[in-house]
């Protein structure tokens, strides 16, 4: 009858056959991905002639510098401005329904191509002439829009 197994024999490599594994693996993966390796090694010399991993490099050592001019410039009064502006604006336009805002955008650019429709003519507009084009259903619904969109500003203005 056999011996029972009492110890179970670990086997670790040493440093150096680990190392020699390492490169093995290496081969295998370099040999896999040829055309990739290619690819990537043409990409830096590309970089590398014009220039690109210099100033890279140069970045990388004056990072605090960088960093210390780019955070000047972004506390100065207009960038905070610009900054407050657009936060503003967004949060007004969230409260604003998506659709509403396409059709009044697309309002607005049919009224572009009207009024250089316009400006290509010589028409004069007599005060006689505004009299009639209230009667327009198009005019009419632009000034009752405009009257009422005034009138819900002067509102928001009041509070």
């Amino acid at each position: 009858m056999a011996q029972p197994i009492t110890t179970i024999q670990k086997v670790v490599p040493t440093k150096e056959e680990q190392n020699e594994q390492k490169l093995e693996d290496l081969k295998i993966l370099l040999a896999n991905n040829e055309e990739s390796l290619n690819k990537i090694l043409h990409l830096v010399s590309e970089l590398n002639e014009m220039g690109a991993l210099e100033a890279a490099n140069s970045m990388l050592q004056s990072k605090e510098k960088i960093t210390k001019i780019a955070l000047g410039q972004m506390t100065r009064e207009p960038v905070t401005n610009l900054i407050n502006n657009v936060m503003g604006a967004a949060g007004a336009l969230t409260s604003i329904d998506p659709e509403t805002t396409t059709k009044l955008l697309n309002s607005v650019s049919k009224g572009i191509d009207e009024g250089n429709q316009y400006l290509e003519t010589d028409e004069k507009i007599s005060v006689l002439d505004l009299v009639k084009v209230i009667k327009d259903p198009d005019i009419n619904r632009a000034i009752g829009f405009g009257i009422h969109f005034l009138k819900g500003m002067g509102k928001g203005l009041k509070e």
